[in-house]
């Protein structure tokens, strides 16, 4: 069985990762606009580095959980591709092998020239002045409001060749990403696991935890 799971910030909540905005459409007290676009780099980008590299180190201190060992366990009985949204390592650190990361890495550096050139560096901060063999400046390896979701394609094949869809911790609400789960294949079984759920797309059956609580859960319904 294939199954592919769709993940969100639903998922490392319950490790201590911040979800990415609240209610009045503020990350960590900036707006979305000074921190999460081309536009605010531009503008400040030691302010963006900075706030990166905060969002980085408190990365390095949090651990994966429940529902991310899940995930990873599956890999045992069954082909398992992860879809996220989250910028996090967690599924990584948690076992799973096969991972495609839609909006970026924290974990990961880029020339903002030659965005083909990316560098691991781990937890470490990125400085105004650290530059890619290029020349020009590294900036964060995620995707930010207005740039193209490059691992859209892969995305879209995985699911389109599922056999069971899980979507776990996020809200529907962002697109190109929210519209994966409306692809699953309507032979696949389809979850949804999420305390509050948002937008239900057809044919979901929902599971109304948490994902620390709701992802071992759907293991059992699954046979896993």
């Amino acid at each position: 069985m294939k199954i592919v799971a769709l993940t969100g910030a639903g998922i490392s909540a319950p490790s201590g990762v911040r979800t990415f905005r609240d209610a009045g459409g503020l990350w960590e007290n900036h707006r979305v606009e000074d921190v999460a676009t081309p536009e605010g780099f531009a503008r400040n980008p030691e302010l963006v580095l900075r706030f990166y590299n905060e969002r980085r180190a408190q990365l390095a201190v949090v651990k994966p959980n429940a529902a991310h060992l899940a995930l990873a366990a599956w890999e045992r009985a069954h082909e398992v591709v992860v879809i996220t949204q989250n910028v996090d390592d967690l599924h990584e650190r948690a076992g799973s092998t096969r991972i495609i990361h839609l909006h970026g890495q924290l974990t990961k550096a880029r020339c903002t020239l030659d965005p083909g050139h990316v560098v691991d560096i781990g937890y470490r901060p990125i400085a105004l002045g650290d530059r890619s063999p290029a020349g020009a400046q590294l900036r964060p390896h995620i995707v930010w409001f207005g740039e193209a979701v490059p691992a859209m394609d892969d995305a879209e094949l995985e699911m389109e060749n599922a056999d069971a869809v899980v979507v776990i911790g996020t809200s529907l609400q962002v697109y190109p990403a929210a519209g994966l789960a409306e692809i699953a294949p309507s032979r696949a079984r389809r979850f949804l696991v999420d305390p509050n759920p948002g937008r239900v797309p057809p044919g979901y059956c929902v599971i109304a935890q948490s994902a620390d609580l709701g992802v071992p859960t759907l293991s059992a319904e699954l046979g896993l």
